[in-house]
């Protein structure tokens, strides 16, 4: 990958620019800012509003001490947009892009510069994330997503060899956890931290992807034009999933449906089309099921069973919250 300036790259502060991108996110959010407020070298947080409560973003964005912009208005133009928006705005040297239910660690960004020094450019650097249990969930580390992984994951093959390499899964968060930082095919788009002309430089994300998937599109197009994708277990961020009020169904329908764009757009050279087609049968098939489910607890929270979509996550916050402050 050739690394070149893009606009005035010698206006560039030396610096960490973070990018938060918002969908009716709720609580959480307040806490992921306060979080990267604590970091000294972020010196400009972006938030991306794609849609919130009214006034949920600017109560979450208050307070004098290192001023948020918010970028609004312009309706929710999905994640990979949204991130490109953000870069775009970006005025220093690095680009963190966190989620919105995510919280940086105390001392998490300096670190993540100071490991950043021992790589060649272009790297892209991944942290572990964490749930509020303090186990590593899945995507902090992945390998390739291919049909086939996908198919092995649809159709739960991996049940029949899990040692055997064909049938590896495509999350690697049940495999050990690597000491030292380690180069890996794919990173989760919870945070990626990279310096900003690179990010530019590899064309950002894929805007056809309007909700997942647009990370694994960019590991790989990253890499492939030469970047290092990078792991950094020495960063624990701790991230609360299931946070967001957005339609859980319609999620999986766009993540579904960004699945086999990537398929088509990566390996229909690679692979017969009976195949992809036969893989994006397992995966509507998949959603199918998901459907059904959705629409039992749909029935059961309507006459006074489960939480509303989102409240998990943001019971969890609370809980930790509370926790936290011996309440």
């Amino acid at each position: 990958m050739e690394t070149r300036d893009a606009g005035n790259a010698q206006d560039r502060r030396a610096g960490v620019s973070a990018v938060i991108v918002s969908y009716y996110t709720g609580p959480v959010l307040a806490r992921a800012i306060s979080a990267l407020r604590a970091q000294p070298e972020i010196s400009e947080i972006i938030l991306i509003d794609n849609g919130n409560l009214p006034g949920e973003v600017e109560a979450a964005a208050g307070g004098d001490a290192s001023p948020v912009k918010i970028v609004s208005g312009h309706g929710n133009i999905g994640f990979a947009a949204g991130c490109n928006l953000g870069a775009r705005l970006a005025t220093n040297e690095y680009l963190l892009i966190i989620n919105p239910d995510a919280v940086m660690p105390d001392g998490g960004v300096a670190r993540m510069l100071s490991d950043a020094n021992t790589l060649a450019r272009p790297w892209l650097m991944g942290a572990k994330l964490v749930g509020p249990d303090g186990v590593e969930q899945q995507g902090s580390r992945r390998r390739v997503l291919t049909p086939w992984t996908a198919f092995v994951e649809a159709t739960r093959l991996y049940k029949l060899a899990p040692q055997h390499p064909y049938f590896n899964r495509f999350n690697m968060h049940t495999d050990e956890c690597p000491p030292e930082i380690k180069e890996v095919p794919t990173l989760s788009g919870a945070i990626m931290f990279l310096p900003r002309d690179d990010y530019l430089a590899a064309g950002g994300m894929d805007e056809r992807y309007f909700l997942h998937v647009e990370d694994v599109d960019f590991c790989l197009r990253f890499a492939t034009a030469g970047g290092g994708v990078y792991f950094n277990p020495h960063i624990s961020v701790l991230h609360f999933k299931s946070s967001s009020r957005a339609n859980p169904v319609k999620i999986e329908a766009r993540k579904t449906a960004g699945m086999i764009k990537y398929f088509h757009a990566h390996f229909s050279d690679a692979y017969p089309k009976p195949f992809l087609w036969l893989v994006g049968g397992a995966l509507w098939a998949l959603f199918g099921a998901l459907f059904v489910k959705r629409g039992f607890q749909k029935v059961f929270r309507l006459v006074g069973f489960g939480m509303r979509a989102g409240g998990r996550g943001i019971e969890r916050a609370r809980a930790l919250g509370r926790r936290r402050s011996g309440r």
